[in-house]
């Protein structure tokens, strides 16, 4: 069974104090969780005094972007060398980055081999839009991604990659995709597509749930098999919410163990 993980993505909110008090609120509460791997990812300019808020504690760190190349004329880009040290995760290829900021496959692809090379632990994220969902390509859709995000990767020490599933048609809506949704795209494309690149080695990566994760309905995603966790949005942005979703994962998954 994987490692039960639930991260916080703080998108582009809070200022480098707020950051350091949501840090410090999370780390007070660490001991709660029973043992569900939690992970913080603050904005950049806050990385460093998150990573100080929670030393000491079993809270990790993780970036929510970073450029592919090490160095260069990437005006305003944070490099895979600039982030060892400061976090052990990285966020790849959300949905706000590909819809937004227009990453494509293969910018994400070069990214998640970078994490690689520099000891990072990739959180690959996949999803697609209601146009898609409804179209039927949601399976083809999600098998493409994780093909192509993790092209090459065959090899390489994977050791740490986590997936997440985010449906863009639930992120930041208030609207989650049921947990027989969300069990059927993860246990279904996404599984069979890691089984397909790294054979048995597939059923060590946690798969976690993203989009409108909330104390009411993470026990529900958490207790299906093949969901070990959640990237939360919104509700990672006050320390109780947060670690009490990772505590009812922890819970729903030992009831499910």
């Amino acid at each position: 069974m994987p490692a039960t993980i639930v991260a916080g993505n703080w998108k582009m909110n809070t200022t480098l104090e707020e950051a350091r008090e949501l840090a410090e609120g999370v780390r007070s509460l660490a001991d709660n969780t029973g043992g569900v791997e939690t992970i913080l990812c603050p904005p950049a300019i806050s990385l460093s005094a998150v990573k100080e808020a929670v030393s000491g504690s079993t809270v990790k760190v993780g970036a929510q972007n970073m450029h592919w190349e090490d160095s260069g004329a990437f005006t305003g880009e944070v490099s895979p060398a600039m982030l060892v040290g400061l976090c052990e995760y990285v966020i790849l290829g959300h949905s706000e980055r590909r819809q937004l900021f227009g990453e494509t496959d293969a910018q994400i692809n070069q990214k998640v081999k970078a994490a690689f090379r520099h000891g990072l632990k990739p959180i690959l994220c996949v999803g697609e839009t209601l146009e898609e969902r409804e179209s039927g390509q949601a399976r083809e859709i999600m098998a493409r991604q994780v093909m192509s995000g993790l092209d090459g990767t065959v090899g390489l020490d994977i050791n740490g990659l986590v997936v997440a599933y985010e449906p863009v048609w639930a992120i930041g809506t208030g609207q989650a995709a049921t947990p027989d949704i969300a069990a059927e795209i993860m246990g279904g494309s996404i599984l069979e597509a890691l089984h397909s690149l790294f054979g048995p080695d597939a059923d060590d990566i946690p798969l976690l749930y993203g989009g409108s994760v909330n104390v009411g309905n993470i026990a529900d995603f958490a207790s299906q098999s093949c969901i070990h966790g959640a990237l939360v949005g919104g509700a990672s942005l006050q320390a109780e919410s947060f670690m009490e979703i990772a505590r009812l994962a922890g819970v729903a998954k030992s009831g499910n163990s």
